[in-house]
């Protein structure tokens, strides 16, 4: 009987308590909408790309075969002149460069595979770092594989030795670095501003420490920034360090030297990606500051701080799954800081939505900073009554 007793009591304890129990159901609501909201971005439909493709050289049955698959996203446009266009190519202003070699279709009518002859070839240039392209060649290639197979391999696709992606080695290491870096900066820092902002209010609730600055004549905000700005200053030197260790590993990682790597990237570029660190800093502090204040324990901010940990870190592979987010993310705190820093990292704009993300996330640490004063005010949430 005691042991059922005992089993009751726990059962109450835990299903008398809302907060208990919306801690424990929230979690999974939040990993469904925010799953679903990315596999609808992965998987809902094509990406709207537009392929403006140049064409040397001359193949109407080839031609008519891409335009049928890709339709009206597909602009195929006569070149006379091989090396302009492969120059358009590497310089972003075209999407592809297909060559044909002479006479193409005849050849490929003529063609015995058995002859022992070279067969009739089709090149194509393009960059794989540059998304529309690297779709383009992708969608173009198994097209080209399936028509091939049809008519029994008479031709042939990139075979003549040359170098057909553009991209240079650190452009495809600076996209990786765009998709994965940001993800594990904001982990970092979530981690780093956790590990020392939750004994902030809520463990100086609990040794009644809080209890006696309160009944002084200090103001609230004075309190608030007294937890937020060292706490911030902490958090910011573990972030630092943090990223510099991933910056840093990254290049060898993908089998590059540190010096023909970061050349990649001017000073303002680190400039920025050092103030779009700072900034989010204070952010996520003041945000687990007012968790700390709310709660009435360590243990209960632990359970609140670990579904915010949810939505920080789905914020922060967003930008990685979904492409083509436009500016107006900047105006959404972390995922605006996240885009931004992704931008710098890939070598694109970023000055913009860099600056208004550090502006979105100086506000939101302000608004946070007025919540935790307002919170420390309130005699309910301070002692319970």
């Amino acid at each position: 009987m005691k042991l059922k007793a005992l089993i009751q009591k726990e059962f109450q304890r835990f299903f008398r308590d809302p907060k208990l129990i919306a801690t424990l159901i929230l979690p999974g609501v939040l990993i469904y909408f925010i799953y679903s909201l990315l596999g609808s971005g992965i998987w809902g439909g094509e990406k709207n790309y537009s392929y403006d493709v140049l064409v040397y050289g001359s193949s109407p049955k080839v031609e008519a075969l891409f335009e049928g698959s890709f339709g009206e996203s597909l602009t195929l446009t006569r070149t006379e002149d091989k090396e302009n266009a492969k120059a358009q190519v590497k310089a972003g202003s075209a999407t592809a460069l297909i060559i044909f070699s002479e006479d193409f279709d005849n050849a490929v009518s003529e063609y015995d595979p058995l002859s022992g002859e070279k067969a009739p070839e089709i090149e194509i240039f393009y960059r794989s770092a540059d998304d529309a392209s690297a779709a383009f060649y992708t969608a173009a290639t198994s097209l080209l594989s399936a028509y091939e197979g049809e008519i029994s391999n008479a031709f042939d696709v990139n075979l003549g030795g040359e170098q057909y992606d553009f991209s240079s080695t650190s452009e495809v290491v600076m996209s990786i670095l765009g998709g994965l870096l940001p993800f594990l900066v904001v982990t970092l820092i979530f981690s780093s501003c956790m590990s020392i902002t939750l004994e902030s209010v809520a463990g100086e609730k609990e040794r009644g420490t809080l209890a006696t600055i309160l009944v002084t004549s200090v103001r609230r905000t004075d309190i608030a920034l007294g937890k937020v700005l060292p706490l911030s200053c902490i958090a910011a030197l573990g972030a630092l360090s943090s990223f510099l260790g991933i910056a840093l590993s990254m290049p060898k990682l993908m089998g590059l030297e540190l010096g023909g790597m970061f050349v990649e990237y001017a000073f303002g570029d680190y400039i920025l990606l050092l103030a779009l660190i700072v900034s989010i800093v204070p952010l996520i502090v003041s945000a687990m500051t007012a968790i700390s204040t709310y709660a009435k324990s360590v243990k209960e901010a632990s359970s609140y701080t670990g579904v915010i940990m949810i939505v920080v870190m789905v914020l922060s592979l967003v930008s990685a799954f979904l492409s083509g987010i436009g500016d107006w993310v900047a105006v959404i705190p972390v995922l605006g800081t996240v885009v931004a820093i992704q931008r710098v990292l890939e070598g694109g704009a970023a000055l913009l939505i860099g600056l208004i993300a550090i502006g979105i996330n100086l506000v939101f640490t302000a608004l946070f900073v007025l919540l935790v004063a307002k919170m420390l005010g309130s005699e309910r949430i301070m002692f319970g009554k």
